[in-house]
């Protein structure tokens, strides 16, 4: 007999590399939380830089009493989904208040940041239709191209000029084609050339959808991210989000201004068979997006902070992910075993980072992976990057990490 868990040997193998006296990366533990920014880890203090969240809000005294409010009065969970008895007007009130943020004329929530893409993928595309991919897409949009069966199509990560010749050989294909992006990369913090692939879709007519996961809040002068940024919303058709970033909560959202969006919530099974997110989580949500309209400071405080850690690891002379500063700032490492140990290296100094190891990376890279908060003060950012740079000094003497 075979057993079902032989094909997950690779998996212990690898786990088995970590050293004794380390920490194993995946699953550390906040046993407390301090602020949007520390927290006791392994019994210790410590500067966090691995948790996406861009606005600081998730200690914000508004949003937390929104929650408290919404339990109180809504109880602690739906039980149940959209389509039977988990609509409270919480959610309502959610989807209009962002299809206002948004400038959108329909919004949908999900019950987490996976399933809006894995809704909208598989709602908006069919076995008839092809998804166009780029190839350093989300997980989570793999796994809604193949719910959806639609024909994959990968192109060359950010390269218009590749999106069109693959197009142009699609030419007479049935279905309907869909290309996706994203505004900003979660794991070096490019964004897409969103002007380059307008034009091509000027050229050949295409629907084209927006992951805006790590950019909404972020980027634009409203904060609705990458298309806001641009200027160009009105050719972006559909955009996707998160709550687990700059909203500082848990769930997701699909909005566009199609005239048949809403029939969605009828084609999407992700969103159709599962509960609905909690009253608390909504209300949070709801608070926060609110902030985010009222509150532009947060993203120049965003912003601020992210040139600042960005400038201080290029004088460090560290191997950047790419050369534009957004809040999410990878370091190139030279190997799985190095990245390893300098991860561990900087937790036991008493700073969070993300580890970020293939398959999950583009290019097979080693990455030590920020997340830079508006929440981080100047000494916090100016500390990670003097960790830093006593932990490239002792891994690799006065030089910095190159890949």
């Amino acid at each position: 007999m075979i057993d079902l868990f032989d094909k997950h040997r690779p998996i212990l193998e690898r786990l088995s590399r970590v050293g004794p006296d380390d920490v194993n990366p995946v699953g550390v533990t906040n046993e407390r939380m301090l602020s949007p920014t520390r927290a006791i880890i392994n019994g210790r203090e410590t500067i966090l830089a691995g948790t996406n969240n861009y606005m600081g809000i998730t200690f914000d005294p508004d949003c937390i009493a929104a929650g408290e409010e919404a339990m109180a009065k809504f109880g602690t969970g739906t039980t149940g989904s959209r389509v039977a008895n988990g609509t409270y007007s919480l959610h309502t009130a959610l989807e209009t208040e962002l299809a206002h943020f948004l400038n959108r004329r329909h919004c949908i929530v999900f019950t987490t940041g996976y399933q809006a893409n894995l809704g909208m993928m598989s709602g908006l595309a069919g076995p008839r239709d092809t998804i166009f991919l780029d190839a350093d897409s989300h997980s989570s949009i793999y796994d809604g191209c193949t719910l959806s069966g639609a024909k994959l199509v990968r192109f060359r990560h950010n390269d218009a000029t590749d999106l069109d010749k693959r197009l142009a050989r699609s030419e007479g294909e049935e279905g309907g084609k869909l290309v996706v992006l994203e505004g900003i990369y979660s794991m070096l913090g490019d964004r897409a050339p969103l002007a380059d692939f307008v034009e091509v879709k000027k050229k050949r007519g295409f629907q084209l959808l927006a992951d805006e996961a790590h950019s909404f809040g972020v980027l634009g002068p409203h904060g609705r991210g990458l298309a806001d940024e641009a200027g160009l919303e009105d050719e972006v058709d559909f955009v996707v989000g998160t709550f687990s970033k700059s909203v500082g909560a848990i769930g997701g959202f699909g909005a566009g201004n199609h005239p048949m969006f809403e029939v969605l919530r009828y084609a999407m099974r992700p969103y159709m068979f599962t509960a609905s997110s909690s009253p608390a989580s909504i209300a949070t949500s709801l608070a926060a997006v609110k902030k985010l309209a009222a509150e532009p400071w947060r993203r120049d405080r965003l912003r601020e902070n992210s040139t600042r850690l960005f400038n201080g690891f290029k004088g460090l002379g560290l191997d950047m992910g790419c050369d534009a500063v957004s809040p999410v700032i990878a370091v190139k490492c030279p190997d799985e075993a190095s990245t390893i140990r300098m991860w561990n290296a900087l937790l036991a100094a008493g700073v969070y980072v993300n580890i970020a190891l293939p398959p999950g990376t583009p290019n097979k890279l080693c990455l030590l992976r920020c997340s830079v908060s508006a929440a981080h003060s100047n000494e916090e950012i100016d500390r990670i990057i003097e960790l830093f740079g006593q932990v490239v000094a002792a891994h690799h003497g006065k030089k910095a990490v190159n890949a």
